[in-house]
């Protein structure tokens, strides 16, 4: 398996893989739309490969005061390999490498697994409530 930055010609895998992970998500995170977006920001999206498959891919952000990861998916065939750790590993090694010193993520409610998953790479629980509208 190798982390690396995405690249364009990882597009269409990494579209297809955040559309299986996140079938739920609302419209405003499709993934062609977040990977444009995030581009033209900056090149904060990595991927696992293995051997020419897509096993993972991380979005992550940093603002100048706080980092943050955005998803984290793993292809089914990869999960519990390790694919999701060392995608987590190499988001927070970039952004430490930009400066930041602190990183946020958001799970949905009720996804215990998933925080367990956050919870074993130091990830701990802030009493917070999240807010957010769109933009029309």
């Amino acid at each position: 398996m190798k982390i690396r930055k995405y690249r364009a010609t990882d597009r269409d895998a990494l579209i297809d893989l955040w559309t299986a992970v996140f079938p739920d998500d609302p419209p405003h995170n499709a993934p062609a739309t977040v990977i444009d977006s995030k581009l033209a920001v900056d090149d904060l999206i990595f991927v696992a490969t293995s051997g020419d498959e897509l096993a993972g891919g991380c979005i992550a952000g940093y603002d100048g005061h706080r980092g943050w990861l955005y998803a984290v998916a793993v292809a089914n065939p990869y999960r519990r390999s390790g694919v999701g750790t060392n995608l987590v590993k190499q988001a927070l090694r970039a952004l430490k490498e930009l400066g930041c010193s602190k990183v946020n993520l958001q799970i949905r409610s009720g996804n215990a697994a998933v925080e367990g998953f956050y919870q074993s790479l130091g990830f701990d629980t802030e009493a917070r409530v999240s807010m957010g509208t769109l933009i029309e």
